[in-house]
């Protein structure tokens, strides 16, 4: 059994054109986004007239060690970090995938989940089409391989506008480097520039470690064309309503980021100082979960007077822990991952503040170990409301019934973590703490779906209600379950 205090991240993906040692540079930003996805990593690069792609599963570090990155000569380049939110994890899903079409050879990178994906995939099945893939990013080239357009980008601006959902791509072609986002802009991709060339990523700190500088985000519904010249930009959508998923800010990108032209860090702090100022407490210690929490607890310490102490070290060294049934060992698994600090704990009323509460059983164990160092109180501040509904547009989540805000009430949630208080950030304070929130998603708390989508067996089955802002989805009787995993 996978055992996880988060959900899974999503993807990341890099872009690079024209400049030599383009996938050196590529790996390195690859690094940098490390964190969007530790399943596979792949490159392709390419000289403007041949293409090649080296993928394996593991992290960066693995897949691209320095004979391998020197094996890959070119100045263009396209990167993929992956986690699976579509399609199983194996190397066949691995990204960039790259086909031979009648354009030439041509390699694709996506983050994001299409939702009409599968109703796409039917269609051209019957039609005759053999997949070799089982993700949704695969739908795409298909698509483009039967656009007549004699282009690459004119065959993507013809055929976006038929799929649906969440998409930051890039795509290689040649000597050009094409970058696109969905016209509700769900995933981030930035656009940059690197001396003299252009270059996109999916978040500004892969910018930072390879010395491009940001420029400014790729716009919803936004398609542009990297080449040794100008950048060519196309709207191929309008952008009637753009809805940025509001989790990148509360866990999934690094707080050293700008995300949709926004810092990250400033929202996590602003977050933790607006939750200070809804919930404060009396209490001698703030602390966080690291590593995602420390900026949102460093933002309600400051609010509430409290100092900030490390009381939980995180051993980065582990990935996933796979535990066994035995309980002493499911403890372990949790203290392989965090130790709590006894002096900083002992005899103290301690704040704990972390960034979301998915199924519960983590943070249970983690408040356990706190109290075992000594602690007299544990009051638990999430900076962000609860999170009552799974996630269609690039995040891989649990079904809705594994999810423990969908089922129990906010005091029943403290009974099961047995903590002394608990209080989410409100909705209102987390829109607030991004300054723009009336262009934010927030479907995962409010069930407010703003594009429609297929029911998906992995998510669970659902009903569908028509709402005022977009699809309310709701679980059929039966559906729903204990959420706590206990």
């Amino acid at each position: 059994m996978y055992s996880s205090r988060h959900w899974r991240e999503e993807c990341g993906v890099v872009g690079i054109a024209g400049v030599p040692g383009a996938a050196e540079l590529t790996s390195m930003a690859l690094h940098a986004l490390q964190h969007r996805g530790q399943e596979s990593a792949g490159i392709t690069v390419s000289d403007g007239l041949r293409i090649h792609t080296h993928k394996a599963m593991g992290l960066v570090a693995k897949v691209f060690d320095e004979a391998t990155v020197k094996s890959l000569p070119g100045t263009y380049a396209i990167g993929h970090v992956r986690y699976s939110t579509s399609g199983s994890s194996n190397l066949i899903n691995a990204q960039p995938i790259q086909v031979a079409s009648h354009r030439g050879a041509v390699s694709l990178a996506h983050n994001g989940n299409l939702v009409n994906a599968h109703e796409l995939r039917r269609t051209m099945e019957l039609e005759g089409s053999i997949f070799s893939t089982t993700s949704d990013s695969e739908v795409i080239l298909h698509l483009m391989a039967r656009s007549k357009a004699e282009h690459v980008e004119d065959a993507l601006q013809e055929i976006l506008p038929r799929v649906s959902g969440a998409y930051s791509l890039v795509v290689m072609a040649g000597d050009k480097v094409i970058a696109a986002r969905d016209p509700m802009g769900f995933r981030p991709l930035c656009l940059g520039r690197f001396q003299d060339r252009y270059v996109v990523a999916s978040e500004s700190c892969a910018f930072d470690i390879i010395g491009a500088k940001y420029l400014r985000d790729v716009e919803p519904g936004e398609l542009v064309v990297l080449g040794e010249g100008d950048l060519i930009s196309r709207q191929v959508q309008p952008c009637t309503d753009e809805r940025r998923c509001v989790f990148e800010h509360v866990y999934f990108s690094r707080p050293d980021s700008l995300v949709f032209g926004t810092s990250v860090e400033q929202v996590r702090r602003a977050s933790g100082a607006i939750l200070g100022r809804e919930a404060p407490v009396p209490a001698d210690v703030v602390t966080a979960v690291p590593d995602s929490s420390n900026t949102a607890a460093l933002g309600y310490a400051r609010a509430t007077g409290t100092p900030f102490e490390l009381a939980l070290i995180r051993n980065h060294y582990v990935g996933r822990t796979f535990i066994s049934p035995a309980q002493q060992v499911r403890d372990m698994s949790v203290r392989i991952k965090f130790n709590p600090v006894r002096e900083v704990l002992e005899g103290k009323r301690v704040v704990v503040v972390d960034d979301s509460i998915v199924r519960g059983t983590t943070m249970r164990k983690l408040v356990k170990l706190i109290r075992q160092a000594g602690a007299d109180e544990v009051h638990l501040r999430i900076a962000s409301p609860p999170v009552t509904n799974p996630c269609f547009y690039g995040i891989d989540t649990p079904v809705r019934k594994e999810l423990i805000a969908s089922s129990h009430e906010v005091e029943e949630i403290a009974a099961y973590l047995r903590v002394d208080s608990l209080h989410y950030l409100s909705l209102d304070g987390l829109l607030e703490a991004t300054g723009e929130g009336d262009r934010y998603c927030n479907a995962c708390f409010t069930g407010q779906y703003p594009l429609s989508f297929e029911s998906e067996p992995d998510k669970g089955v659902f009903d569908r209600e028509a709402t005022g802002t977009g699809v309310l989805i709701k679980p059929r009787p039966g559906e729903q379950g204990s959420g706590t995993n206990s």
